[in-house]
């Protein structure tokens, strides 16, 4: 008898649910996964049945559930013993979108909850409350929930450098009031891959990780790093936050965009990101992707 029950628990599936699993965090998530574990033990969420073709298609069991709807998260989250609980991009309601999942997940039997934060030097100062007031409610609420739980605070994206600089910066240079402000940037597909490991090992329970590279980077940095590897001076030009206004509705950058994008801006500036942490390259196992390979990929993957 002892031996059928050690055989059953040693067969039992460890079955880990990603949550926004068709956005670019997600699914890339999903992909490291796939390198690690079999198919059979990755849930994926998604709002539509129709999205989650694709997933369904590699093995993987897709499940319908929405933030805002708690009987569909309780209902997706049977059977799961890892959750990955990725922030909302929905910003109607955010945080309790957020804490409906921390909830649903308790009442359907979840063990461990990864959610993915973000990193901020002073939250009762930051310029940015509008995107960080919801991380820190969250992370809270989670910590205090009962669950196990791990926090992934996320330093800035590389990935989000496109929507700052513009289309047109090997052109125009980088046009930016961020001053002397430093970010120590990291790529989302290492942000993803660091997710991947930490739900398929052990060791990471009740921790929080700041994930971010070790080097920090200017704007001015940036247009040095696009010089070199253009050939062409790039110039960096930083504009009053005023000006930058002024220039972004210009160009027709909808009014909710310019908001953000100055508020980050205006972060940037004051150093609130300028928090270079080693745990992004210790959950690796590597260097993190730098900054100037990620450029090269981005801007010249197709020049010769």
């Amino acid at each position: 008898m002892l031996f059928y029950i050690i055989l059953t628990f040693l067969n039992a599936q460890m079955m880990i649910l990603v949550t926004g699993a068709t956005g670019h965090l997600g699914s890339a998530t999903i992909d490291f996964l796939l390198k690690k574990i079999p198919a059979n033990e990755i849930a994926a969420l998604v709002r539509d049945a129709s999205k989650g073709k694709t997933l369904a298609e590699k093995g993987i069991d897709v499940r319908i559930g929405n933030y805002h709807d708690y009987d569909s998260l309780v209902k997706a989250f049977k059977g799961i013993d890892k959750l990955l609980l990725i922030s909302s991009n929905d910003f109607n309601d955010r945080t309790g979108q957020q804490l409906n999942a921390i909830n649903a997940a308790k009442e359907a039997g979840v063990k461990h909850v990864i959610y993915t934060s973000a990193v901020i030097k002073d939250i009762k100062t930051t310029a940015i409350p509008f995107v960080m007031d919801t991380h820190h409610a969250t992370a809270e609420y989670l910590k205090a929930s009962g669950l196990i739980y791990t926090l992934m605070n996320n330093n800035l994206y590389a990935d989000v450098l496109p929507m700052f600089l513009g289309a047109k910066v090997l052109e125009t240079g980088v046009y930016i009031p961020t001053g002397e402000g430093t970010v120590p940037f990291a790529t989302r597909l290492d942000m993803a891959e660091a997710n991947a490991n930490v739900l398929t090992t052990s060791g990471h329970e009740n921790k929080e990780y700041n994930i971010s590279s070790t080097t920090l980077y200017s704007f001015a940095d940036i247009a040095t790093l696009l010089s070199e590897l253009s050939g062409k001076q790039i110039v960096y030009i930083d504009p009053t936050k005023e000006d930058f206004i002024a220039q972004l509705k210009q160009v027709g950058v909808p009014e909710e965009y310019i908001g953000v994008t100055a508020g980050f801006a205006e972060a940037i500036k004051g150093n609130e990101f300028n928090l270079p942490d080693d745990s992004l390259e210790k959950i690796l196992g590597r260097k993190p992707v730098e900054l100037k390979e990620y450029l090269r990929q981005t801007y010249f993957s197709g020049v010769n």
